[in-house]
């Protein structure tokens, strides 16, 4: 997409939230999106897995949808009002910053030290220091163990995780630090859980399917 398409989004979704636009446009707010930003990106998700390059192409530009959206609603706060100019350019300014390997010609031996200085970087920006600064508790549990796993790694701070037996009395406790533990062990092997768990899914769907079709024929 080009600049001038870039521009051209922004004017439509102007032309929608001003007065004699849409109304529907005009009484969304940030609260009110934030399930479709969540489908859009599972779609887009969708689409990836599944190879789908029309539905990829589709998709991403309903996740951009989403990004310029919020943007011209964040334009109308009355007291801290920005625009898709600023949030670009707070990206493209962090982009810059957290890669001084190619804007400083910062040398590096390999993708680990990217990592690690990316993570120095971020947490210095952001005044970080506690491994959970800056978790979003929002997200689903099995990214969000995830992440308090990697933080916990990269802060040398220690999670006790207890083994579990599967003959055991299964409790909310007992369950949650089951599942705690496989993820842990994921981590460990450098597998992402929730990448792991969707492909089994697919699975689960496809064998279903088989079935399915064995029966019907």
């Amino acid at each position: 997409m080009s600049a001038s398409e870039l521009q051209r989004l922004v004017e439509v979704m102007d032309r929608l939230r001003s007065p004699g636009g849409c109304p529907w446009d005009a009484e969304q707010t940030h609260e009110s999106l934030i399930k479709y930003l969540l489908e859009e990106s599972y779609e887009f998700i969708d689409a990836i897995e599944t190879e789908d390059r029309e539905g990829l192409r589709e998709e991403l530009g309903d996740v951009l949808l989403q990004v310029y959206f919020h943007s011209r609603i964040a334009q109308d706060h009355p007291i801290d009002p920005f625009s898709i100019e600023d949030v670009a350019r707070g990206i493209a300014d962090k982009l810059i910053s957290r890669h001084p390997h190619v804007f400083e010609n910062l040398e590096v031996s390999g993708t680990d030290e990217i990592i690690e200085n990316w993570e120095a970087i971020k947490a210095r920006e952001k005044g970080r220091t506690s491994a959970i600064d800056g978790i979003a508790m929002s997200q689903p549990a099995l990214p969000l163990v995830s992440k308090i796993l990697y933080r916990a790694e990269k802060y040398d701070v220690a999670v006790d995780l207890p083994q579990y037996e599967t003959n055991s009395h299964a409790t909310d406790e007992a369950v949650g630090e089951a599942l705690a533990s496989v993820i842990a062990w994921a981590h460990h092997n450098g597998i992402d859980p929730e990448n792991a768990l969707r492909a089994q899914a697919r699975k689960m769907i496809a064998q279903i399917q088989s079935q399915e079709k064995s029966g019907s024929s």
